[in-house]
């Protein structure tokens, strides 16, 4: 993903937070406000109290960089920033159901800034 596209400074993640626009899933919990840019940008939250193994955090980093990716290719009217805090261990065998969660996160939050 091209650095543009990525969130970077704890000051653009609490710009996200302050907006207090979220959804939460079983899995992670999803964060979006509008950035007024021709792109979205993503900041991902994957803590260490939350799975210990780095291969792991890396895995589910992998899995929702590539769930922004392609929900990105639809045609989406707002452009926003997007933060995703992951809330339980991931294990490969829900990694499918931690997708369709994810995108139906996405969903409702860019339905809620379309109308």
């Amino acid at each position: 993903m091209p650095r543009n596209r990525r969130l970077h400074h704890a000051k653009a993640f609490s710009a996200v937070f302050r907006y207090r626009h979220q959804v939460r899933g079983n899995y992670v919990q999803v964060y979006a406000k509008p950035n007024g840019l021709s792109f979205s940008r993503l900041g991902l939250i994957v803590s260490k109290k939350v799975e210990r193994s780095a291969v792991k955090r890396n895995r589910i980093k992998r899995i929702l960089r590539e769930t922004f990716r392609t929900f990105q290719s639809c045609d989406n009217a707002v452009q926003m920033d997007w933060v995703m805090r992951q809330q339980l261990p991931i294990s490969a065998e829900i990694s499918r159901q931690l997708i369709a969660e994810i995108r139906l996160l996405m969903q409702q939050l860019q339905k809620c800034h379309d109308s």
